[in-house]
């Protein structure tokens, strides 16, 4: 299948129904973003199976707003719902808004009927204030999406994760990773799609100082990393989003680890 998606979807503006349609124009910007996503191939999802709804978790996000407009351009899905405390920054006939503050999504299990979840829920712990609240949201927010996703009908899991995930990591960032994989995993997915992207590029709507410097730093840094160690690039958090779009499309079970760029 081969698809593009326009600039302004790609940097997060504003849907209307002409939205809709592959190539069509959107309307009036609310925010920004990166480039426009570039075309890809991946292999078709079954056509009786395109009655689809998907579930979004973190839309918010310097990957998740990336991610809600390349799956309303992509037309595999009837209906996309957004779980977050906050609504999408553009509106579409085919998007709903499911307000909640995640800490227990088990009351909107009703809600969140749906067949593929995308999570890409995640803070640091100095924006979160404490590695209490740094784990609150990047293991039990995760984990709990991921439950309440499976126990509505969701088969498929989708998850952003982090290069350095490893539940034996003695730094607690990426142990606290590693085992939020290891618990999605053991919940009873058919199939788990883990994406492990290394440093994010884009703008944020938090301020991140440290990593605003590394951001600046990082174009130059990718040209110092050879192919072989291509994972360890930066990558800007659109093509994350189109990654994650391209394994939708395609039929496997299991648990599968993806680095970037994802391999043919």
């Amino acid at each position: 299948m081969e698809w593009q998606v326009s600039r302004a979807c790609a940097r997060g503006w504003r849907f209307n129904a002409a939205c809709a349609t592959r190539n069509a124009g959107c309307g009036t910007r609310r925010g920004q973003g990166g480039n426009a996503l570039d075309r890809m191939r991946a292999p078709l999802i079954d056509p009786e199976r395109m009655s689809r709804i998907a579930l979004v978790a973190g839309h918010t996000g310097l990957v998740g707003h990336h991610l809600l407009a390349a799956l309303l351009e992509d037309q595999s899905y009837d209906g996309i719902k957004a779980v977050g405390r906050r609504p999408p920054a553009f509106e579409h006939p085919r998007l709903q808004p499911i307000l909640t503050e995640l800490g227990d999504l088990r009351p909107f299990q009703d809600r969140l009927h749906g067949d593929d979840a995308f999570c890409c829920l995640g803070t640091t712990q100095k924006a979160a204030g404490s590695r209490a609240a740094f784990e609150r949201v990047d293991f039990h927010m995760v984990v709990d999406f991921a439950r309440v996703a499976h126990a509505a009908g969701a088969r498929r899991l989708f998850l952003v994760s982090s290069l350095s995930a490893s539940a034996r990591s003695p730094v607690y960032y990426s142990r606290v990773k590693g085992r939020t994989e290891r618990a999605v995993t053991d919940i009873g997915y058919d199939t788990v799609h883990i994406v492990r992207p290394s440093l994010l590029l884009g703008a944020r709507q938090d301020r991140r100082p440290g990593e605003a410097l590394a951001q600046r730093l990082a174009p130059m840094l990718n040209t110092l990393i050879p192919h072989p160690l291509r994972r360890y690039r930066a990558v800007p958090a659109i093509e994350v989003a189109q990654a994650l779009v391209t394994l939708a499309q395609r039929q496997q079970s299991g648990t599968h680890i993806h680095h970037l760029p994802l391999d043919a």
